[in-house]
């Protein structure tokens, strides 16, 4: 029996020794794959802005930085912004073509981006893939001239500051909210107790405001009629067959148009230049690590909404 006992002890031992070596192993290549990458990356010339019409992706939610959101592609403005002024100092660049996939995002950092296109002094063009919507479509409109697919969702020209309210889940399980705060409305919005009727009208207030300043800037950058003002602030979707009825877009296509357009216009031979961040590995791992459940309950019309935050709410537009 001592024997077996034994025999049974030294092959638990040798097998618990062969995983930790594998594991060190695996832990050794992932250090090293990290390594070799950043130094390749060191090293890899800057060919991609060697063009003369710079490609901008707009691909994701626009937020101010650049890090993973629970699995959501990220734009960050920061970024974006320093790309634009890259392109409009680079003498070589005559054209900057946006590639916009995106459902909008923070009122702010979108204003940011809009703000930059806006000070531009060559041609700007913005090609809308799957959705150009709220922020997304704001950035296209700050461009000369659109493009989209006949099936491109657009629109969406709204501002929302929905947010989930647990004071009633607070009260089913005897649980108080000690409300402490020095100002009157400084908790504003807070999930933990019912917004009174004055909280709910000045956040509306707000809301309206953002909403009015979203308007009159694309309808300027648009020259849109009155009826087609009407159109857009319900803040509905449109697809691009019906956005370029009202307006919203000029034609229908994509890159290759948006190449030809900015040829036809310069009289030149264009030679396409992408201005975007390389995904590193760590960028790559933690969005195989998110979670896409992360936005409960959003669905097609807000998940075309994106946000600012304001104590415990979220504006989207």
């Amino acid at each position: 029996m001592k024997r077996i006992e034994l025999g049974d002890k030294m092959y638990n031992e040798k097998r618990k020794s062969k995983w930790s070596s594998v594991i060190k192993v695996l832990i050794i290549l992932f250090i090293l794959s990290f390594i070799v990458s950043w130094m390749i990356s060191l090293f890899i010339d800057d060919d991609f802005k060697q063009g003369n019409v710079a490609i901008i992706p707009i691909d994701g939610v626009i937020m101010p930085g650049n890090s993973n959101m629970f699995g959501q592609d990220i734009v960050s403005s920061k970024e974006i912004v320093s790309f634009i002024e890259e392109a409009d100092k680079n003498l070589m660049i005559k054209a900057i073509v946006f590639e916009i996939n995106s459902p909008g995002g923070a009122a702010v950092s979108t204003e940011e981006i809009v703000s930059a296109i806006q000070k531009v002094n060559k041609t700007t063009v913005a090609y809308i893939r799957e959705v150009g919507a709220s922020g997304g479509y704001w950035i296209a409109a700050s461009t000369d001239y659109i493009f989209a697919s006949r099936m491109s969702i657009t629109g969406s020209v709204g501002v929302i500051a929905s947010y989930l309210e647990f004071s009633g889940l607070l009260d089913d399980y005897n649980v108080t909210y000690q409300r402490l705060v020095a100002g009157k409305y400084k908790d504003i919005g807070s999930p933990l107790k019912q917004m009174s009727w004055d909280e709910e009208s000045i956040l509306q207030k707000e809301i309206d405001l953002i909403h009015e300043y979203f308007i009159e800037d694309i309808s300027k950058s648009r020259n849109l009629s009155e009826r087609e003002i009407k159109e857009i602030e319900t803040a509905r979707i449109f697809l691009g067959i019906e956005a370029k009825e009202i307006g919203l877009i000029d034609e229908f296509g994509g890159k290759d148009e948006a190449l030809s357009y900015v040829e036809q216009r310069l009289n030149i031979t264009a030679e396409p230049t992408e201005y975007a961040r390389e995904r590193t590995f760590m960028d790559l791992l933690s969005g195989l690590m998110s979670k896409n459940s992360f936005f409960v309950g959003k669905g097609i019309g807000s998940s075309l909404l994106e946000a600012k935050q304001t104590n415990g709410i979220r504006v989207w537009t």
